[in-house]
């Protein structure tokens, strides 16, 4: 079922004036859908430690977690630590979480209201991550979300992930939707970028896992959300009767 949606002026955000035709709500996983971090943030210091390196503290490394692990493993570590190590620890990080998918992870405080607001006005919602399916598929059904989604789409389901078009492409395609009748929600400019090449709308889920220096203002999104909660605003208020 789609919802005709005008999308109004919302002081002091992004400016939205035009009419859509609104048919699904797409997510970035982590640090939009879900919070991951202490679980991400736990398999990464294990693995850490195991091979003779101490932790990081959250606050250091959460920033990270939407850019992947080898990126949190390379914020971890000195530039002097060989590539080769660098691998064990990834594997061993990996191994770990993959084995402890979500022992830690939840629903951003009213996430799971959003779903069930989503859900209740007939539209469609997905996923579409970074996150190599190993670990997503196990992931949304360990939080029972597998049955929900029309889509989920992860970092190599496709050839290339985002911010390439290909992945945004083929949640449409799953979902039976078309790009310019979805928005598109995540917490990273590549988020932005991928939703911007598809003809979707975007937001920026600024509750996520941003780094200090992020400016997401400047990366082009049609507005930006402090919490679940705004999402479910965003959408409601919006909607012609």
């Amino acid at each position: 079922m789609s919802i005709i949606l005008r999308l109004l002026n919302v002081p002091g955000k992004g400016q939205m004036s035009n009419a859509f035709k609104l048919s699904c709500v797409l997510f970035d996983l982590d640090g939009t859908l879900l919070d991951t971090a202490r679980d991400s943030i736990l398999c990464l210091n294990k693995a850490l430690n195991s091979h003779g390196f101490s932790p990081v503290k959250d606050k250091i490394i959460k920033p990270f977690i939407s850019y992947g692990a080898v990126a949190m493993i390379n914020e971890s570590l000195d530039q002097s630590v060989p590539e080769a190590l660098r691998a064990d620890i990834l594997k061993t990080m990996l191994d770990l979480y993959q084995n402890n998918i979500a022992e830690h992870t939840v629903f951003f405080n009213g996430m799971s209201e959003t779903l069930d607001s989503i859900e209740a006005q007939g539209l469609k919602w997905g996923v579409i991550t970074n996150k190599q399916e190993r670990f997503t598929n196990p992931l949304m059904a360990a939080l029972k979300l597998t049955d929900r989604a029309a889509c989920i789409i992860s970092g190599d389901t496709t050839a290339k992930p985002k911010p390439h078009v290909e992945p945004m492409l083929a949640a449409c395609e799953k979902a039976a939707v078309k790009p310019r009748e979805c928005v598109y929600i995540g917490d990273a400019s590549h988020d932005v970028i991928a939703g911007k090449n598809a003809q979707m709308k975007t937001l920026v889920a600024l509750y996520g896992y941003l780094k200090a220096d992020d400016t997401p203002e400047t990366w082009g999104a049609d507005d930006l959300i402090e919490s679940p909660e705004q999402l479910t605003t965003w959408i409601t208020s919006a909607l012609c009767h």
